[in-house]
């Protein structure tokens, strides 16, 4: 009789498993002998949940052998569970990432590389700046199915009113001394001289992505990247230095708009707005044909641009690599991306998605952010000291726009990049534990 009940009440707890675990959308592989594969990813905007989503659906659907479970975390919290899960080395399969927490967790050794798992093919068709942001110490250990692009949007019929020269590529760009021409030109046309839109109410990562760029046009950079050790004679050499001074002078000259409403361009209260391709909607929408999109001013060195958006990764203790990867080279099918970059604005990440975007391909409106991440982008710096290096540069951004001396504040911040990485012995690789 005891023998009966007990096998009854295994075989309601069997049962009753079985129905959480369908409804979790999973199936045990000592049940179905597939393949899990576990999967986190940001919430992120509404269309990018659904389209993510969906493309899971058919992957499952399409790979009967390989089951992924898709978890996806709110955005505002989700870096901080990713860094909670890599310290417990309790990360899911597949992860995806923010472009730059992707040094950090090489360096933990979180992460597998994808050279030997990808399809040659598929990366061969990846954009170098897709390849440049996911690669380190001479390995790919992360692709995304999109990019950024950093430009400045232009209204037309300000720009000509003015008498203004349009930079029609990258190799065309405005010089320093003609952009501040530029900007004199505009002031002396418009009612209270504000004519520049800097994104002032952004806040965060922001201004390290949008204008860093202006020191390494210049001949700087956040960081020596020879070495990875030293930030002292780039980011407070002459060259930044110059540069930044320059960027404090739009400020106290009243060419920079507060933008406090995020409605300086749409309003044409300004003619220029210095942000990324997520903008090119609302813009298009509210200026049609007197929107163009310019490239960044050349301080020196040529137009530079800030790049990287999220990545994907496989865990290091994945189980099963190949089918991961298989999940990624999915991912990166033309028509999966251009489902996604349809619904974010971003540019696609391979070249034969590229072709087929209206707005990326040749002769598109946003061609110039294709040309820009192929020829003067440049990624963050590859080392997990960019979690420290992007806090300080946005400190010393805030306290140089509102008029601090320029020298001094970058000394600080490479002061305290250096202090970073002595303190954490050069950023060496850390055993597994």
């Amino acid at each position: 009789m005891q023998t009966k009940k007990t096998f009854f009440l295994y075989a309601v707890h069997l049962f009753l498993s079985c129905i959480f675990i369908t409804l979790l959308g999973c199936t045990p592989e000592a049940e179905s002998n597939k393949q899990l594969i576990t999967v986190w990813a940001h919430s992120g905007q509404e269309g990018e949940r659904k389209v993510l989503m969906d493309q899971v659906q058919r992957f499952n659907e399409e790979f009967p052998d390989v089951h992924v479970e898709l978890t996806l975390l709110p955005e505002g919290s989700y870096n901080s569970q990713l860094q909670s899960a890599a310290l417990s080395h309790d990360l899911p399969d597949v992860i995806e990432f923010d472009g730059p927490f992707l040094y950090g967790y090489v360096w933990q050794n979180q992460l597998q590389p994808l050279d030997n798992l990808l399809p040659a093919a598929v990366q061969a068709d990846l954009l170098p700046s897709i390849i440049k942001q996911g690669t380190m110490h001479d390995q790919l250990f992360a692709v995304g199915m999109f990019d950024s692009g950093l430009g400045m949007y232009g209204n037309k019929a300000l720009l000509k009113a003015a008498g203004v020269r349009i930079p029609a590529s990258v190799d065309d760009a405005w010089t320093e001394a003609e952009f501040n021409q530029v900007l004199n030109k505009l002031a002396a046309q418009d009612q209270d001289g504000a004519v520049l839109d800097l994104k002032a109410n952004y806040r965060g990562e922001w201004f390290t992505y949008a204008f860093s760029p202006i020191i390494q046009s210049a001949g700087g950079d956040l960081i020596d990247r020879q070495d990875y050790l030293h930030a002292e004679p780039v980011l407070a050499g002459k060259e930044a230095v110059s540069a930044m001074t320059t960027l404090r002078d739009w400020f106290q000259q009243g060419y920079v708009d507060p933008n406090l409403d995020d409605a300086a361009f749409v309003e044409e209260r300004v003619a220029l707005s210095w942000v990324g391709h997520w903008e090119y909607p609302r813009y298009a929408k509210a200026l049609g044909d007197k929107l163009v999109l310019l490239p960044l001013p050349n301080f020196g060195q040529g137009s530079k641009t800030g790049q990287g958006s999220w990545q994907w990764g496989i865990n290091a203790d994945a189980r099963h690599p190949k089918a991961a990867a298989q999940f990624l080279a999915f991912l990166l099918r033309p028509e999966n991306i251009l489902a996604m970059t349809g619904v974010n604005g971003a540019v696609p990440a391979t070249r034969s998605a590229v072709v087929r975007s209206p707005l990326y391909q040749e002769g598109g409106p946003l061609r110039l952010f294709v040309d820009q991440l192929r020829q003067s982008s440049v990624e963050r710096p590859r080392t997990p000291a960019y979690q420290v290096i992007t806090s300080v540069f946005q400190q010393a951004f805030d306290e140089i726009r509102n008029g601090a001396d320029v020298q001094k504040a970058l000394h600080q911040a490479a002061a305290a990049i250096e202090q970073d990485i002595t303190d954490s012995e050069g950023y060496r690789s850390v055993p597994r534990s």
